[in-house]
Protein backbone atom coordinates (compact mmCIF):
# COMPACT_ATOMS: atom_id res chain seq x y z
CA UNK A 1 0.00 0.00 0.00
CA UNK A 2 2.01 3.12 -0.93
CA UNK A 3 1.01 6.62 1.01
CA UNK A 4 3.05 8.95 2.34
CA UNK A 5 2.09 8.26 6.09
CA UNK A 6 2.34 4.96 8.07
CA UNK A 7 1.38 4.27 12.11
CA UNK A 8 2.27 1.10 12.96
CA UNK A 9 3.95 -0.37 15.94
CA UNK A 10 7.66 -2.28 15.57
CA UNK A 11 8.47 -5.17 17.71
CA UNK A 12 11.50 -6.43 18.77
CA UNK A 13 13.29 -9.24 21.20
CA UNK A 14 16.70 -9.64 21.11
CA UNK A 15 19.50 -11.88 22.39
CA UNK A 16 20.46 -10.12 25.49
CA UNK A 17 16.88 -11.39 27.13
CA UNK A 18 16.08 -7.59 28.06
CA UNK A 19 12.65 -8.24 27.00
CA UNK A 20 10.10 -7.42 24.53
CA UNK A 21 10.11 -3.83 23.11
CA UNK A 22 7.45 -2.38 21.57
CA UNK A 23 7.27 1.50 19.75
CA UNK A 24 4.09 2.78 18.60
CA UNK A 25 5.48 4.90 15.24
CA UNK A 26 4.24 6.98 13.11
CA UNK A 27 6.67 7.35 9.59
CA UNK A 28 6.00 9.94 7.12
CA UNK A 29 7.75 10.29 3.50
CA UNK A 30 8.27 13.19 1.65
CA UNK A 31 11.24 13.00 -0.35
CA UNK A 32 12.70 11.50 2.60
CA UNK A 33 11.73 9.54 5.99
CA UNK A 34 11.08 10.83 9.10
CA UNK A 35 9.61 9.28 12.21
CA UNK A 36 8.14 10.33 15.57
CA UNK A 37 8.18 7.65 18.65
CA UNK A 38 4.65 7.88 20.28
CA UNK A 39 4.86 5.34 22.90
CA UNK A 40 7.35 2.78 23.71
CA UNK A 41 7.90 -0.15 26.67
CA UNK A 42 9.51 -3.10 27.26
CA UNK A 43 8.02 -5.79 28.88
CA UNK A 44 10.11 -7.66 30.55
CA UNK A 45 10.46 -11.87 30.25
CA UNK A 46 8.95 -13.57 33.33
CA UNK A 47 11.62 -16.03 34.80
CA UNK A 48 10.07 -18.75 33.35
CA UNK A 49 10.16 -17.34 29.39
CA UNK A 50 13.66 -16.68 30.16
CA UNK A 51 14.90 -20.04 30.98
CA UNK A 52 13.19 -21.62 28.00
CA UNK A 53 14.25 -18.63 25.76
CA UNK A 54 17.78 -19.41 26.87
CA UNK A 55 17.71 -23.10 26.65
CA UNK A 56 16.47 -22.76 22.73
CA UNK A 57 19.09 -23.62 21.18
CA UNK A 58 19.71 -26.34 22.81
CA UNK A 59 16.14 -27.98 22.39
CA UNK A 60 15.08 -30.46 19.10
CA UNK A 61 13.26 -29.02 16.52
CA UNK A 62 9.25 -30.53 17.61
CA UNK A 63 9.89 -28.80 21.00
CA UNK A 64 11.19 -25.60 19.06
CA UNK A 65 7.83 -25.40 17.15
CA UNK A 66 5.88 -26.36 20.52
CA UNK A 67 7.50 -23.48 22.17
CA UNK A 68 6.96 -20.98 18.92
CA UNK A 69 2.89 -21.77 19.09
CA UNK A 70 3.45 -20.93 23.26
CA UNK A 71 5.43 -17.96 22.56
CA UNK A 72 3.12 -16.08 19.74
CA UNK A 73 0.29 -16.26 21.70
CA UNK A 74 2.28 -15.04 24.84
CA UNK A 75 3.44 -12.10 21.97
CA UNK A 76 -0.32 -11.36 21.23
CA UNK A 77 -1.18 -10.96 24.73
CA UNK A 78 1.34 -8.75 25.30
CA UNK A 79 0.42 -6.59 21.61
CA UNK A 80 -3.25 -6.49 22.87
CA UNK A 81 -2.24 -5.21 26.19
CA UNK A 82 0.21 -2.43 24.66
CA UNK A 83 -2.33 -1.41 22.40
CA UNK A 84 -5.25 -0.98 24.53
CA UNK A 85 -3.29 0.51 27.64
CA UNK A 86 -2.14 2.84 24.55
CA UNK A 87 -5.48 3.23 23.31
CA UNK A 88 -3.97 2.75 20.03
CA UNK A 89 -5.88 3.02 16.43
CA UNK A 90 -6.11 2.72 13.03
CA UNK A 91 -2.90 0.85 12.68
CA UNK A 92 -1.37 0.12 9.29
CA UNK A 93 0.12 -2.97 10.76
CA UNK A 94 2.22 -5.03 13.44
CA UNK A 95 5.97 -5.29 12.27
CA UNK A 96 7.64 -7.73 14.43
CA UNK A 97 10.61 -9.27 14.31
CA UNK A 98 9.88 -12.29 17.10
CA UNK A 99 12.87 -13.89 18.52
CA UNK A 100 15.57 -16.38 17.19
CA UNK A 101 15.89 -19.59 18.00
CA UNK A 102 17.84 -20.88 15.73
CA UNK A 103 20.46 -18.99 13.41
CA UNK A 104 22.75 -20.74 11.01
CA UNK A 105 22.88 -18.74 7.47
CA UNK A 106 25.58 -20.92 6.50
CA UNK A 107 23.90 -23.75 6.67
CA UNK A 108 20.79 -22.07 4.89
CA UNK A 109 18.83 -21.82 8.00
CA UNK A 110 17.37 -19.03 10.25
CA UNK A 111 14.30 -19.88 12.74
CA UNK A 112 12.22 -17.03 14.43
CA UNK A 113 9.72 -18.08 16.92
CA UNK A 114 6.40 -15.48 17.96
CA UNK A 115 5.89 -15.39 13.97
CA UNK A 116 3.15 -17.64 13.45
CA UNK A 117 0.21 -16.01 11.13
CA UNK A 118 -2.43 -16.98 14.17
CA UNK A 119 -0.43 -14.00 15.52
CA UNK A 120 -2.55 -11.46 12.90
CA UNK A 121 -5.49 -13.39 14.20
CA UNK A 122 -5.06 -13.41 17.91
CA UNK A 123 -4.12 -9.39 17.33
CA UNK A 124 -6.18 -8.59 14.82
CA UNK A 125 -4.10 -6.66 12.97
CA UNK A 126 -2.26 -7.23 10.05
CA UNK A 127 0.92 -8.29 10.96
CA UNK A 128 4.51 -8.74 9.02
CA UNK A 129 7.18 -10.31 10.46
CA UNK A 130 9.82 -13.58 9.40
CA UNK A 131 12.08 -10.78 8.02
CA UNK A 132 15.38 -13.07 7.72
CA UNK A 133 14.24 -15.99 6.37
CA UNK A 134 13.66 -14.77 2.56
CA UNK A 135 17.31 -13.29 2.67
CA UNK A 136 18.93 -16.85 4.46
CA UNK A 137 16.35 -18.29 1.25
CA UNK A 138 18.98 -15.77 -1.38
CA UNK A 139 21.86 -17.05 0.04
CA UNK A 140 22.22 -14.01 2.27
CA UNK A 141 23.06 -14.28 6.28
CA UNK A 142 19.61 -13.08 7.03
CA UNK A 143 21.34 -10.21 9.62
CA UNK A 144 21.72 -7.52 10.15
CA UNK A 145 18.51 -6.36 9.58
CA UNK A 146 18.69 -2.61 11.27
CA UNK A 147 21.48 -0.99 8.17
CA UNK A 148 18.57 -0.07 5.80
CA UNK A 149 17.13 2.20 8.63
CA UNK A 150 20.53 3.60 9.36
CA UNK A 151 20.95 4.67 5.51
CA UNK A 152 17.00 5.90 5.65
CA UNK A 153 16.49 7.47 9.41
CA UNK A 154 20.42 8.00 10.28
CA UNK A 155 22.66 9.00 7.39
CA UNK A 156 23.93 11.97 9.16
CA UNK A 157 26.31 9.68 11.16
CA UNK A 158 29.52 7.81 9.92
CA UNK A 159 28.55 4.63 11.87
CA UNK A 160 25.37 3.23 13.92
CA UNK A 161 26.58 0.82 16.20
CA UNK A 162 24.38 -0.99 18.53
CA UNK A 163 25.38 -2.39 21.82
CA UNK A 164 22.67 -5.31 22.29
CA UNK A 165 23.22 -9.03 22.84
CA UNK A 166 26.09 -8.42 20.16
CA UNK A 167 27.48 -5.25 18.34
CA UNK A 168 26.70 -4.69 15.24
CA UNK A 169 27.67 -1.81 12.65
CA UNK A 170 26.65 -0.14 10.04
CA UNK A 171 28.01 2.50 7.66
CA UNK A 172 28.07 3.68 3.63
CA UNK A 173 31.51 2.84 1.52
CA UNK A 174 31.66 3.91 -1.68
CA UNK A 175 27.75 4.38 -1.65
CA UNK A 176 27.15 0.59 -0.32
CA UNK A 177 25.48 -0.05 2.57
CA UNK A 178 28.13 -2.40 5.07
CA UNK A 179 27.25 -3.90 8.43
CA UNK A 180 28.11 -6.80 10.34
CA UNK A 181 27.98 -7.47 13.62
CA UNK A 182 31.42 -6.82 15.29
CA UNK A 183 31.45 -9.39 18.55
CA UNK A 184 28.99 -10.49 21.36
CA UNK A 185 28.30 -7.94 24.33
CA UNK A 186 25.29 -8.62 26.46
CA UNK A 187 24.98 -11.96 25.58
CA UNK A 188 28.23 -12.52 27.38
CA UNK A 189 28.31 -10.15 30.17
CA UNK A 190 24.86 -10.85 31.49
CA UNK A 191 26.19 -14.43 31.64
CA UNK A 192 28.36 -13.30 34.50
CA UNK A 193 26.43 -10.72 36.08
CA UNK A 194 23.69 -13.33 36.48
CA UNK A 195 26.18 -15.81 38.06
CA UNK A 196 26.52 -12.91 40.86
CA UNK A 197 23.22 -12.64 41.32
CA UNK A 198 22.72 -9.75 39.01
CA UNK A 199 20.70 -9.25 35.96
CA UNK A 200 23.11 -7.38 34.09
CA UNK A 201 26.55 -4.86 35.16
CA UNK A 202 24.47 -1.65 36.20
CA UNK A 203 27.57 0.83 34.71
CA UNK A 204 30.46 -1.33 34.63
CA UNK A 205 30.94 -1.59 38.20
CA UNK A 206 31.71 -5.19 38.52
CA UNK A 207 33.86 -4.74 35.46
CA UNK A 208 35.88 -1.52 36.64
CA UNK A 209 36.53 -3.70 39.92
CA UNK A 210 38.13 -6.67 37.99
CA UNK A 211 41.44 -7.44 36.42
CA UNK A 212 42.64 -8.27 33.04
CA UNK A 213 43.39 -12.33 31.99
CA UNK A 214 45.72 -11.09 28.95
CA UNK A 215 45.96 -14.68 27.85
CA UNK A 216 42.29 -14.44 27.82
CA UNK A 217 42.19 -11.39 25.86
CA UNK A 218 44.59 -12.71 22.83
CA UNK A 219 42.90 -15.79 22.90
CA UNK A 220 39.57 -13.84 22.21
CA UNK A 221 41.15 -11.30 19.91
CA UNK A 222 42.46 -13.94 18.20
CA UNK A 223 39.28 -15.96 16.74
CA UNK A 224 38.94 -16.51 13.17
CA UNK A 225 35.70 -14.54 13.16
CA UNK A 226 37.36 -11.33 13.12
CA UNK A 227 39.96 -11.85 10.55
CA UNK A 228 36.98 -12.54 8.30
CA UNK A 229 35.13 -9.54 6.09
CA UNK A 230 31.68 -8.95 5.58
CA UNK A 231 28.92 -10.01 5.16
CA UNK A 232 28.98 -11.82 8.53
CA UNK A 233 26.98 -12.51 11.28
CA UNK A 234 26.61 -13.88 15.26
CA UNK A 235 24.42 -16.05 16.99
CA UNK A 236 23.92 -17.79 20.12
CA UNK A 237 25.34 -21.34 18.79
CA UNK A 238 28.97 -19.75 18.17
CA UNK A 239 29.28 -17.91 21.36
CA UNK A 240 28.21 -20.78 22.88
CA UNK A 241 31.14 -22.94 20.90
CA UNK A 242 33.85 -20.66 20.49
CA UNK A 243 33.79 -18.43 23.51
CA UNK A 244 32.55 -19.69 26.56
CA UNK A 245 35.22 -22.58 26.13
CA UNK A 246 37.72 -19.69 26.32
CA UNK A 247 36.12 -18.27 29.18
CA UNK A 248 35.53 -21.07 30.99
CA UNK A 249 39.62 -21.76 31.08
CA UNK A 250 40.10 -18.85 33.44
CA UNK A 251 41.12 -18.75 36.86
CA UNK A 252 39.48 -15.08 37.36
CA UNK A 253 36.63 -14.21 39.21
CA UNK A 254 33.37 -13.34 37.19
CA UNK A 255 34.72 -9.28 37.72
CA UNK A 256 37.72 -10.55 36.32
CA UNK A 257 36.25 -12.31 33.60
CA UNK A 258 33.75 -8.74 33.02
CA UNK A 259 36.70 -6.59 32.94
CA UNK A 260 38.55 -8.79 30.26
CA UNK A 261 35.33 -9.35 28.11
CA UNK A 262 34.93 -5.13 28.34
CA UNK A 263 38.20 -4.34 26.91
CA UNK A 264 38.14 -7.04 24.46
CA UNK A 265 34.79 -5.63 23.34
CA UNK A 266 36.26 -2.16 23.40
CA UNK A 267 39.18 -3.84 21.30
CA UNK A 268 37.03 -5.20 18.44
CA UNK A 269 34.76 -2.10 18.06
CA UNK A 270 37.34 0.40 17.67
CA UNK A 271 39.36 -1.30 15.51
CA UNK A 272 35.71 -1.54 13.18
CA UNK A 273 35.11 2.50 13.13
CA UNK A 274 38.15 5.48 11.31
CA UNK A 275 39.51 8.12 14.02
CA UNK A 276 37.37 11.46 13.61
CA UNK A 277 34.34 9.66 12.93
CA UNK A 278 30.67 10.38 14.16
CA UNK A 279 29.66 7.47 15.64
CA UNK A 280 25.73 6.70 16.75
CA UNK A 281 25.51 4.19 19.99
CA UNK A 282 22.48 2.73 20.95
CA UNK A 283 21.32 -0.20 22.89
CA UNK A 284 21.27 -1.37 26.25
CA UNK A 285 24.90 -1.51 26.22
CA UNK A 286 25.44 2.03 25.88
CA UNK A 287 24.12 2.59 29.93
CA UNK A 288 27.31 0.27 30.47
CA UNK A 289 29.49 3.62 30.76
CA UNK A 290 33.06 1.93 31.64
CA UNK A 291 32.37 -0.09 28.61
CA UNK A 292 31.96 3.41 26.89
CA UNK A 293 34.96 5.11 28.37
CA UNK A 294 37.04 1.82 27.36
CA UNK A 295 36.05 2.27 23.88
CA UNK A 296 37.12 5.68 23.67
CA UNK A 297 40.40 4.87 25.35
CA UNK A 298 40.86 3.19 22.08
CA UNK A 299 40.48 5.31 19.46
CA UNK A 300 39.80 9.22 19.43
CA UNK A 301 36.20 9.45 17.79
CA UNK A 302 33.33 11.68 18.59
CA UNK A 303 30.80 9.11 20.26
CA UNK A 304 27.16 9.80 20.14
CA UNK A 305 24.57 8.66 22.99
CA UNK A 306 20.77 9.24 21.55
CA UNK A 307 17.37 10.06 23.44
CA UNK A 308 16.53 7.58 26.00
CA UNK A 309 13.48 6.09 23.32
CA UNK A 310 16.79 5.87 20.61
CA UNK A 311 19.10 4.14 22.71
CA UNK A 312 15.99 1.16 24.04
CA UNK A 313 14.00 1.05 21.06
CA UNK A 314 15.54 2.08 18.03
CA UNK A 315 15.59 -1.80 16.59
CA UNK A 316 12.08 -1.85 17.65
CA UNK A 317 11.41 1.68 15.39
CA UNK A 318 13.85 -0.20 12.79
CA UNK A 319 11.60 -3.56 12.43
CA UNK A 320 8.80 -0.87 12.16
CA UNK A 321 10.26 0.62 9.68
CA UNK A 322 11.24 -2.82 7.66
CA UNK A 323 7.21 -3.32 7.80
CA UNK A 324 6.29 -0.26 6.19
CA UNK A 325 8.82 -0.65 3.36
CA UNK A 326 7.51 -4.29 2.97
CA UNK A 327 4.06 -2.95 2.51
CA UNK A 328 4.86 -0.85 -0.18
CA UNK A 329 7.17 -3.03 -1.91
CA UNK A 330 10.30 -1.10 -1.11
CA UNK A 331 13.53 -3.00 -0.98
CA UNK A 332 14.08 -3.33 2.67
CA UNK A 333 17.28 -5.84 2.97
CA UNK A 334 20.17 -4.65 1.44
CA UNK A 335 22.57 -7.56 -0.80
CA UNK A 336 25.56 -5.80 0.36
CA UNK A 337 25.06 -6.46 4.13
CA UNK A 338 23.82 -10.02 4.17
CA UNK A 339 25.66 -11.26 0.90
CA UNK A 340 22.35 -12.24 -0.51
CA UNK A 341 22.04 -12.64 -4.26
CA UNK A 342 19.88 -9.19 -4.50
CA UNK A 343 18.85 -6.64 -2.42
CA UNK A 344 14.68 -7.57 -1.88
CA UNK A 345 11.90 -7.22 0.03
CA UNK A 346 11.64 -9.35 2.92
CA UNK A 347 8.87 -10.24 5.28
CA UNK A 348 5.67 -12.04 5.01
CA UNK A 349 2.53 -9.76 5.55
CA UNK A 350 -0.65 -11.65 7.49
CA UNK A 351 -3.61 -10.60 7.79
CA UNK A 352 -6.83 -11.46 10.63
Amino acid sequence: MIKSKYNVIGVMSGTSLDGIDLAHITFEFHQYWTFKIHKAETIPYSEKWLIRLKNLVNEPRNVIDHINISYTEYLGDVIQKFIKDHKIEDLDAVCSHGHTALHQPDNGYTYQIGNHPILAEFIQQTLICDFRVQDVELGGQGAPLVPIGDRLLFSDYDYCINLGGFANISSEIDNQRIAYDICPVNIVMNRYANALGFDYDKGGTIAKSGGIDHDILNALNALDYYKETSPKSLGLEWVEDQIVPILDTSRGSEADILRTFVEHIAIQIAASVRSNSEVLFTGGGTYNNYLLDRIQNQKAFKLIVPSKDLIEFKEALIFGLLGVLKLRGDINCLSSVTGASKDHSSGYVYYP
